[in-house]
């Protein structure tokens, strides 16, 4: 329940704010959003001034950028029993280009590039068939980009709220008469020290009145950097509005931002020390006999290739670093070594692929799984079966890498990567990565949780007509139907409540949009009071823990909140 506290504003600001946002200490490798250090605020107008004032500065730092955009789309449909279900889903992903307005370069469709004129992201919708411009739903990353101001609008005081451990202002927002089309009617949520707009939430109008086919969204901004709050999460839904044909209008739409940090701000890199990654050890033994052998050059270059791929998904925004969640992957992977006696050499290793879908890939010796499916897996025994159909392609079919040795074949920005990488496997070597899976795992401390990871491939089974872009892989492999495991376990039960055979989308990882770092929600677990709530593979809303930024380096904190120790957790 929301609790509020009514005092008047000069109780809540008087002194807060006095130098706060100039005694932070800022990065000035980075754009910074302009510090105020004018005296405290103590009315409402006063308050009013200084966050117009600051959304203006925050609109210029935010067009400096040019993050990864991922919208994902779920129309959905009343269903007696479930209350609404997906019946369609439609996926985007690209470059933002922000510098002048909205813009994307799409990294699906090649031939679509532009600017965003109509804030409607609804570009098509009626009978059978709907499509969307996701340049409407990154629009919503903006309160107003144009005229934010009071001549425009007027702003009616709330109160304050926590929103995590950050204290903020509340504010209604209403577009004044005759301020003209697309406005923003809503709440805004602004942090008290520096007068940023955090969390907002409404729709945009037109002709300045909330009615007419508006669509309604809530966006997130998150402290990244010492006085930064870049926007990180958009979630658009509508339930039963009406377009200008009359016809239902119900969806859900999820769009994250993240690679904030790469080279892309205009900013020069720093020059430093880092080591290039090699397949054999710095000492080769005597140093009279340099040489290499066939077997240990065709070794290096295979590695060489795996570490070209690596590396440049890591650059474009498209693979997470090395962090806390890797280990827990391989933790499970080695589970599967040690138990079915592999020596395997050199050691697998476990990335995370940033995007939404559900796929998963080997390079080398690089097993790759992407956020989108570690989200949905509701237990250890569905990861390791996920984990156990790379391992399996590693030992088995050992997936080539000699075209990637050429440093010209993985030199490719991001919005060319999903035309020139490819690691997915043939239908004949992803049935002898089956049929070795379920032997890695007949032998594993999995093996008597095989029938969770049958109601998981079931559950996929059964949304397959009604999700195909997100089981759809663009990189790697879609999940595999496994006809052998598909025999196991109970059979799927939409209307047990205490049969989870998977989760909604955003239950396990969540990402820092400014340096790309992955780490495990760490939600309790929830008991289900309906089987409305058991949600596989759905939208739902963003409700991220604002904290302010801090280095974690200089903290010390550590992250690893272990995937493999939770059990059908929903967020």
């Amino acid at each position: 329940m929301r609790m509020w506290n009514r005092f008047s504003l000069s109780m809540i600001l008087a002194g807060t704010l006095s130098g706060a946002a100039g005694a932070q200490v800022a990065d000035r490798t980075q754009p910074q959003a302009s510090n105020s250090t004018a005296a405290p605020v103590l009315t409402v107008n006063q308050a009013v001034d200084r966050l117009i004032a600051r959304e203006h500065d925050e609109i210029a730092v935010i067009r400096r950028y040019r993050p990864i955009v991922e919208s994902y789309v779920q129309d959905m449909k009343a269903d007696p029993q479930m209350g609404f279900v997906p019946i369609r889903d439609h996926y985007y992903l690209g470059q933002a280009s922000l510098s002048n307005g909205v813009a994307e370069d799409s990294m699906l469709d090649k031939k679509k590039k532009g600017k965003m004129g109509d804030l409607n992201p609804v570009s098509h919708l009626g009978g059978s068939s709907s499509s969307y411009d996701p340049m409407g739903f990154l629009q919503m990353i903006y309160v107003d980009a144009s005229a934010f101001d009071r001549e425009h609008y007027s702003f009616d005081y709330i109160g304050r709220e926590f929103l995590g451990e950050v204290r903020c202002l509340v504010f209604d927002v209403t577009p004044l008469p005759k301020s003209g089309k697309d406005r923003f009617y809503g709440r805004i949520w602004v942090e008290e020290q520096g007068f940023a707009i955090v969390r907002f939430n409404g729709m945009f109008t037109s002709g300045g009145e909330p009615n007419g086919f508006n669509l309604h969204f809530e966006s997130w901004r998150l402290n990244v950097q010492p006085d930064l709050w870049l926007p990180a999460f958009v979630f658009s839904q509508e339930s039963d509005s009406k377009n200008s044909l009359a016809n239902s209008i119900r969806f859900k739409a999820q769009t994250r931002l993240w690679g904030y940090s790469l080279k892309n701000a205009g900013q020069e890199a720093v020059l430093g020390d880092r080591p290039i990654e090699s397949a054999l050890p710095a000492d080769v033994g005597d140093s009279a006999q340099p040489d290499r052998s066939p077997i240990e050059v065709e070794r290096e270059w295979q590695h060489r290739a795996e570490i070209n791929v690596i590396d440049r998904l890591e650059r474009i925004g498209l693979l997470a670093p090395v962090g806390e969640v890797d280990k827990v992957l391989e933790t499970v992977v080695n589970n599967l070594e040690v138990t079915n006696n592999l020596d395997i050499e050199p050691d697998i290793h476990c990335r995370v692929l940033l995007t939404g879908t559900l796929e998963s890939f080997s390079i080398g010796h690089t097993i790759v799984i992407s956020r989108g499916l570690l989200d949905v897996l509701p237990d250890e025994a569905s990861l390791a079966t996920m984990l156990a159909q790379e391992l399996a392609a590693i030992v088995v079919t050992k997936p080539s890498t000699d075209q990637w040795g050429f440093n010209d074949t993985t030199n490719v920005t991001a919005a060319e990567a999903l035309s020139r990488f490819s690691f997915k496997a043939t239908p004949a070597e992803t049935e002898m990565s089956n049929q070795k899976a379920i032997e890695f795992l007949k032998h594993s401390p999995y093996q008597d949780k095989l029938g969770n990871a049958a109601l998981f491939l079931k559950q996929l089974q059964a949304d397959s007509a009604a999700l195909p872009s997100l089981i759809a892989a663009h990189l790697g492999n879609s999940v595999a139907l496994s006809t052998a495991l598909l025999s196991m376990g109970p059979p799927l039960q939409a209307d047990k409540v205490d049969q989870v055979a998977a989760l909604p989308l955003g239950a396990r990882v969540k990402v820092d949009p400014w340096s790309d770092r992955v780490e495990m929600v760490k939600s309790k677990p929830v008991s289900l009071h309906s089987v409305r709530e058991k949600m596989p593979f759905e939208i739902t809303p963003f409700m991220p823990f604002l904290t302010r930024y801090h280095d974690s380096k200089a903290s010390g904190k550590q992250e690893g909140s272990a995937l493999a120790s939770k059990e059908a957790v929903h967020r």
